[in-house]
C-alpha cells in the first residue's frame, strides 16, 4: 500500500519537474528571440530626460518620506526594525533613483 502511493507520488513529482524544466527553456527561447526587439526599445527609452542627478534628489526626498511613513507605522517596533528599515531605505532609494531617471 505504502510502495504504491509513494511511486505514485515519485511520478507526479517527476511530471511536475519535467513540466517545469520545459516552461523554462521555452521562457529562455522567448527570450533569445526577443533579443534584438528589446535592445531597440532600451535604445529608444533610455534617451536622456531627468537625468541621474535630479532623479536622485527627487528619490531622496520621496524616500525619507516613504521611511517616515513605514516608521509611523512600526510604532514601538521601530528600534528593532532599524536594520531592515535602513535595507529597506537604500532599496527604495536605488530603485526609485533609477525609476525616474528611466521614466522622465
Amino acid at each position: 500500500m505504502a510502495g504504491d502511493s509513494d511511486s505514485r507520488d515519485k511520478r507526479a513529482a517527476r511530471t511536475l519537474a519535467i513540466a517545469i524544466v520545459v516552461l523554462l527553456v521555452l521562457l529562455l527561447g522567448a527570450g533569445l528571440l526577443l533579443l534584438p526587439q528589446l535592445a531597440e526599445i532600451s535604445r529608444v527609452s533610455l534617451e536622456p530626460g531627468l537625468g541621474l542627478k535630479d532623479a536622485a534628489v527627487i528619490s531622496f526626498f520621496v524616500t525619507i518620506a516613504l521611511m517616515v511613513v513605514f516608521a509611523i507605522a512600526a510604532g514601538d517596533g521601530f528600534i528593532g526594525e532599524i536594520q531592515f528599515m535602513l535595507a529597506g531605505f537604500a532599496s527604495f532609494f536605488v530603485v526609485i533613483w533609477l525609476m525616474l531617471a528611466w521614466i522622465f
